[in-house]
């Protein structure tokens, strides 16, 4: 198992639907409605997919032996980078759940905060995304070494069988999909 390309295939699933959730704010824009169904959707894929699945085993797993083995270098890409961005994606989410309980409530000027939260999230995990791909993986894979690659590898696989056996990725990838067909294909 090669857990650095595990997690880039999960990027390619979360930038889809980063694509998803542009759209349904487009279509806000249009309407002045939203489907808060489908935004709770959205909301439970990112908190659950993308972060409790994906960012878990980056943190557990990856970063973790990275911010341990790599010095100063390490632990400042990780702990003031990817970290620091794994937690204001965390507020985004937090910020959009809110403005969506306003305008449950009647307050229609909420509506640009349920926007401004949701872009805010695509522009920052397509940047973060972007970074990790191109440098925050290859600088670990070169720099921790084959023996640390094998044991992150084989965490990485326990990490996965747990979510299999819990359904995750059967989830994600129905809820991701179905959002895909109502949202890019209409």
């Amino acid at each position: 198992m090669n857990s650095v390309q595990i997690m880039m295939e999960e990027h390619q699933n979360i930038l889809r639907m980063v694509k998803v959730i542009r759209k349904a704010c487009f279509q806000i824009m249009e309407k002045r409605e939203m489907n808060q169904d489908d935004f709770h959707k959205m909301i439970d894929f990112i908190r659950t997919y993308a972060d409790t699945h994906h960012h878990g085993k980056e943190e557990k797993i990856m970063f973790k032996q990275m911010q341990d083995r790599l010095g100063r270098i390490g632990e400042n890409l990780i702990t003031h980078g990817m970290l620091v961005e794994h937690d204001l994606g965390r507020l985004h989410m937090q910020e959009l759940e809110a403005a969506m309980e306003r305008v449950k409530a009647g307050d229609e000027e909420s509506y640009l905060d349920v926007i401004a939260n949701a872009i805010s999230y695509t522009h920052l995990i397509e940047r973060h995304i972007k970074k990790e791909d191109e440098l925050v993986y290859p600088f670990g894979e070169k720099n921790l070494g084959q023996e640390v690659m094998d044991q992150i590898n084989a965490e990485t696989a326990k990490f996965e069988e747990a979510a299999m056996a819990a359904g995750t990725q059967d989830k994600y990838m129905t809820v991701l999909t179905d959002l895909e067909r109502k949202y890019l294909e209409a």
